[in-house]
């Protein structure tokens, strides 16, 4: 067990470190290309709530990061029609850029964790992802015995 989660941290802190200089390349934090990122991945989730409850980045620094990214344009905050209390984030022209390295580093990322790893291998690697994340929604749905 204790060897799954190093490889959770080590996989997050790998990630992390790959994205570092890209991010001074551009010029803005960790945080906040991680936020761009998740609105372009995730089109659904259009709010910085959404962003917290979906990436477990504090309030806090969404906010400041949310923030500092409107004022550079690289967001627009639109009111939604249907709910005024939702502020709705739209990616920027200006963002595309940022989104097309990131989506390349993403892609870099996901091609060397798979380095050498045949087909079979990789099947069996996904069913056994999918079974985990049923027992993950099980676990959070409080339906373990």
């Amino acid at each position: 067990m204790e060897t799954s989660m190093d490889f959770g941290h080590q996989l997050i802190n790998s990630y992390s470190n790959l994205c570092k200089p890209l991010c001074h390349e551009l010029k803005i934090s960790q945080t906040a290309f991680d936020i761009l990122m998740f609105l372009a991945n995730h089109p659904n989730y259009t709010t910085a709530g959404d962003v917290v409850r979906i990436r477990h980045i504090k309030a806090n620094l969404v906010s400041m990061n949310v923030d500092k990214l409107v004022h550079e344009g690289y967001l627009n905050r639109i009111l939604d029609c249907e709910d005024r209390r939702r502020t709705n984030l739209l990616l920027t022209e200006k963002a595309q850029e940022i989104i097309r390295k990131g989506k390349q580093l993403q892609q870099f990322f996901v091609q060397s964790l798979f380095k050498d790893i045949d087909e079979k291998e990789l099947t069996i690697f996904f069913d056994v992802m999918k079974k985990i994340e049923g027992n993950l929604d099980e676990i959070k749905g409080g339906n373990m015995h």
